[in-house]
């Protein structure tokens, strides 16, 4: 008899307000325009390589730098971004990055690429645990997949867009302007983020019905139970900090291998021309795109359908890593279209997969440390990725990009095993069920 009353509650409430939905496109675009300035030199390298004679190595120690420096950002920007809000932190790292990928385009040297490159790391760090954040003190678990697929499918739009027109503003113009396009584009954002994005409890255009679901919708308190250094403390214990850290360190990876090795891959062993890069590299981060969508939408429909939160991210994790799987081949096909259909194909997977390693987080831990766990997973990403970047550049030099494919299928695969065997519910005085939220 009251199933109705209550259903049609929540359609008001979730009708009630779009504040939530603004923000996280605006995150989106945010997204866009980090992945943009990241890109550019990737989808440069093969010109900028052939005119200053860098060797693979070399442009592993390029983009290695990048690595190191954003993988510390993650953790250290997530503790900055609990300190001081995700308005004020992610508007100075914007600003950041966007100025050191314009003078980006002033090196001449791998030593000057490679500083540039680690500078930038420092900024970009900043914008996922920004997000993540965001998302879990904006929204309702039931709604949070789909959140984080929005601006995290921003990675998979801004490497299309630079992989397309990057390489035609380098021709037109030389490589040296894309570097300032790509930079300027992060000052625009900035302007409307300024306008978009205040706290929830202060914010001037949110009505009370539409916080009233938000914060029906909150499976974890607000603020952590512990304080101070027991806060930290607690965390390095906490089994599923560890199956979220060891999930992320042996999926992003896969991701860093594509991002910055794919252009490179179509030049070497395809025989691509950097205008044909720009007319086939955007593919794959379309259907990555489509694979951010993927993992948040099916996920969505099993919670709303009685499965609880953990349990479907985890079981979406598991499915999408069988995909992963068809860039193995992707390195052995003649064909130029079954190559780039299977490297598609795996990142539609690594993506779906990606989505749940970073909504988890704020799943399972109050929103005062989500930036500092999806920080410390993006830690511990970085720095294994910045290592298989380093072994890339070593193979492809001495044999070939064969066993890189080969790793970069199989991890998944450990990472799934990780999440299911460390990763639980949170406990009985964390938790309020869904079903206990009226969802």
């Amino acid at each position: 008899m009251n199933v109705a009353p209550q259903t049609e509650s929540s359609h008001k409430l979730r009708s009630s307000g779009r504040v939530r939905w603004w923000i996280v496109w605006t995150l989106f675009f945010s997204t866009i325009t980090n992945y943009i300035s990241r890109q550019t030199f990737s989808v440069l390298a093969p010109l900028i390589s052939a005119q200053y004679h860098l060797s693979h190595t070399d442009l592993a120690k390029i983009f290695g730098a990048f690595q190191i420096s954003y993988a510390v950002t993650w953790l250290l920007g997530g503790i900055f971004l609990d300190a001081v809000g995700t308005r004020l932190g992610l508007a100075i790292a914007v600003v950041f990055w966007s100025v050191v990928n314009i003078l980006t385009g002033f090196a001449t040297s791998v030593f000057a690429f490679a500083s540039f490159r680690f500078l930038l790391g420092i900024g970009e760090g900043f914008n996922w645990p920004g997000a993540s954040k965001t998302v879990a003190e904006w929204f309702p678990s039931q709604e949070r997949s789909l959140a984080v697929a929005i601006f995290d499918s921003g990675s998979s739009v801004g490497g299309a867009v630079a992989a397309f027109v990057i390489p035609l503003i380098a021709v037109a113009f030389g490589w040296r302007s894309a570097f300032v396009f790509s930079g300027l584009l992060g000052f625009i954002w900035l302007l409307v983020w300024l306008r978009v994005y205040h706290p929830l409890d202060r914010h001037p255009r949110v009505t009370p019905m539409e916080a009233a679901y938000i914060a029906g919708g909150k499976d974890v308190p607000s603020v952590s139970p512990q304080r101070g250094v027991h806060r930290w403390l607690s965390l390095a214990r906490d089994r599923n900090v560890w199956g979220i850290v060891l999930g992320r360190a042996l999926t992003d990876p896969i991701w860093w291998f594509y991002v910055f090795w794919l252009p490179q891959y179509l030049r070497d062993a395809r025989g691509f021309s950097l205008t044909r890069i720009a007319l086939f590299a955007w593919m794959p981060f379309v259907a990555a795109d489509i694979g951010n969508f993927t993992g948040g939408l099916i996920s969505g429909y099993c919670i709303r359908r009685g499965l609880s939160v953990v349990r479907a991210r985890i079981w979406v994790c598991a499915f999408s890593s069988l995909p992963i799987l068809a860039g193995i081949p992707a390195a052995s096909v003649h064909s130029v279209y079954a190559a780039i259909g299977l490297i598609c194909f795996a990142l539609w997977g690594y993506a779906s997969w990606s989505t749940m390693g970073l909504t988890l987080p704020s799943d399972l831990f109050p929103q005062d440390v989500v930036a500092t766990v999806t920080g410390l997973s993006g830690l511990a990403a970085g720095l294994v990725g910045a290592v298989f970047t380093f072994a890339v550049g070593i193979l492809v030099d001495r044999f070939s990009y064969g066993p890189a494919f080969l790793v970069a299928g199989l991890l998944p695969l450990i990472a799934t095993a990780c999440l299911m065997l460390l990763v639980r519910e949170p406990g009985p005085l964390m938790l309020r069920t869904i079903s206990h939220n009226g969802s």
